[in-house]
C-alpha cells in the first residue's frame, strides 16, 4: 500500500504513485514505446491512454482482467460499459463457437437472425422499428439523418458535456475539434430547464439528442423535471425528441426511459447489446424510420454498413438479451449497483469526495477546482491500481454481471482506506 501523505502535498503524493506505477509496469511501458511506432500516441482509442503511458491488458476472464506485467484485476471498468457479460460467460462463448462452426461470418446477405434480435430490440425498448450499425456513434447519425429527412430542418439541439459517439462531444459546452456538422449544433446547459427549452424553440430546430444520464460527462443523472421538460417541449414546437440510450439501456428492463417513463421520437443504442462485439442500433417511430425503407427507393435514405448485421453481433446480441440479461436480471442488477453507490457514498461522507450514477454506472468525484480535481482523480486510479482494481483513470465504475460480492465489498473497503490514508488531501475544508 502507498504511504501516507500526511506531510506531503497533493503533487508529491501523485508524483510518488505514478512513480510506483512505472516500476510496476515496465513491460506497458515498453509496449507503448514500440506502438508508438506505428501508432499515433500508442494506440488507437483516445479514451485509453493515460500519463505517462496506458496499462497493456494481456487477458480476461469472468470479471477479471490480467496485465503484460501479471498483474490481476477486479475489472470494474466492463469497457465503458460495454463488456457487461465479463470476457468469458458461457453462453455467450457457446453462441461464438456454434458461429465459427455452424454458421460462419461475414455472408454479405441478409440473415433470419437479424429479424430475431430486430423483434427482440423493439419489444424491450418500446421501438416500433429499427435499423442496426456497427457502433453507437452510427446509430446516432443516422438518427440526426432521419430526424433531418423527417423535419427538414438541420440545427440539432444537444447539452454540454454530452457524448453521443467519436465525431459527437460536447465537452466543456463546445463541439469538438472533431465533429461532425460543426455549424449545426446549439448547446444547451444540462438540467437547466430555461436553457434547454430555449434552445429547443429556436428556429430550424430538427432534433434534440440527449442522454438521461450523461455517462461520459461523469454519470450525471438528468433531473425528472429536466427530462420531462425535454420531451414536453420538443412535442409542442415539433422537435423530435432522440434519447441517446446507447450506455444506459442496461439501467432497467427498458432502460432509463422505462425508469422515467419517457417516450423519445427515436433511441440509439449500442455497446452492451452487441453480447461483446461492435453494434449499435437505433429506431422507434415508424413514420420517422421509413425514410430508410429501401421499398420506397428512389427517396429512401442510404444507409449501408458491411457489419451492420454481421452474424456475430446478431446472435450474441440476441442471445444475451434474451437469454442472459433478462428483464428481471436488468432490474436486479441496477438494484445491486445502487446499493454499492450507497455504501461508497457511505465511504466517502464528510470528504470532497462523492459519487454520482445510477444502477451498476457510477462514478467519482471531488470537490475542487479542474486541475486539483484531475489529479485527485488520477491519485485514486493509480491507488486502485496497486488495491488490485481496473476502474477508469476519469472514475468511471461499469460493474460486470457475475462480479462476486466480496470483491465489490473489498472495493469499498479499499476507497475508505483511500480516503482516510488521503485525508489531509480531501477533507472538507
Amino acid at each position: 500500500m502507498p504511504p501516507s501523505p500526511a506531510r506531503h502535498g497533493l503533487q508529491q503524493t501523485l508524483d510518488a504513485a505514478t512513480a510506483r506505477y512505472v516500476q510496476r509496469n515496465p513491460k506497458s511501458k515498453a509496449l507503448h514505446d514500440e506502438a508508438a511506432k506505428s501508432l499515433p500516441g500508442g494506440g488507437t482509442r483516445s479514451v485509453l491512454y493515460t500519463d505517462p503511458f496506458p496499462l497493456s491488458l494481456r487477458s480476461g476472464h469472468g470479471h477479471a482482467v490480467t496485465t503484460e506485467d501479471g498483474h490481476n484485476l477486479v475489472d470494474l471498468l466492463g469497457d465503458f460499459t460495454a463488456g457487461l457479460y465479463g470476457h468469458s460467460h458461457p453462453v455467450i462463448q457457446g453462441v461464438a463457437r456454434h458461429i465459427f462452426e455452424d454458421v460462419g461470418l461475414h455472408m454479405g446477405g441478409t440473415v433470419a437472425q437479424e429479424q430475431l434480435l430486430a423483434s427482440a430490440v423493439c419489444q424491450r425498448f418500446g421501438l416500433e422499428l429499427v435499423r442496426f450499425t456497427s457502433s453507437g456513434t452510427e446509430a446516432n447519425l443516422q438518427a440526426l439523418a432521419a430526424a433531418r429527412h423527417f423535419t427538414k430542418k438541420r440545427k440539432i439541439v444537444v447539452f454540454a458535456n454530452g457524448y453521443h459517439g467519436s465525431v459527437l462531444g460536447f465537452a466543456g459546452g463546445q463541439a469538438a475539434a472533431n465533429n461532425v456538422d460543426v455549424d449545426d449544433w446549439i448547446v444547451a446547459e444540462y438540467n437547466h430547464l430555461e436553457s434547454a427549452a430555449k434552445a429547443i424553440r429556436s428556429p430550424g430546430v430538427a432534433a434534440v439528442l440527449m442522454e438521461g444520464m450523461q455517462s461520459a460527462g461523469g454519470c450525471v443523472c438528468g433531473t425528472p423535471e429536466f427530462l420531462a421538460c425535454v420531451e414536453q417541449t420538443a412535442s409542442e414546437v415539433g422537435v423530435l425528441f432522440i434519447l441517446d440510450e446507447v450506455a444506459t439501456s442496461r439501467l432497467s428492463a427498458g432502460g432509463l426511459a422505462g425508469i422515467h417513463e419517457l417516450k423519445p421520437d427515436l433511441k440509439s443504442l449500442g455497446k452492451w447489446l452487441g453480447g461483446g462485439v461492435a453494434f449499435g442500433a437505433f429506431g422507434g417511430r415508424a413514420d420517422v424510420m421509413a425514410a430508410f425503407d429501401a421499398r420506397l427507393a428512389p427517396d429512401a435514405l442510404p444507409h449501408s454498413g458491411t457489419f451492420n448485421n454481421n452474424t456475430l453481433a446478431m446472435h450474441l446480441g440476441h442471445a444475451g438479451l434474451t437469454r442472459i440479461y433478462t428483464p428481471r436480471a436488468a432490474d436486479d442488477f441496477t438494484a445491486r449497483g445502487d446499493g454499492l453507490r450507497a455504501r461508497l457514498d457511505a465511504a466517502t461522507e464528510g470528504t470532497r469526495m462523492h459519487w454520482t450514477g445510477r444502477g451498476t454506472l457510477m462514478s467519482a468525484h471531488f470537490a475542487a477546482d479542474g486541475d486539483e480535481a484531475r489529479k485527485l482523480c488520477d491519485l485514486l486510479w493509480f491507488e486502485m491500481l496497486e488495491a488490485g482494481f481496473w476502474i477508469a483513470r476519469r472514475g468511471l465504475v461499469a460493474l460486470i454481471l457475475g462480479t462476486p460480492q466480496d470483491a465489490l465489498d473489498r472495493f469499498v473497503e479499499c476507497v475508505g482506506d483511500f480516503v482516510s490514508r488521503n485525508e489531509g488531501l480531501i477533507a472538507l475544508s
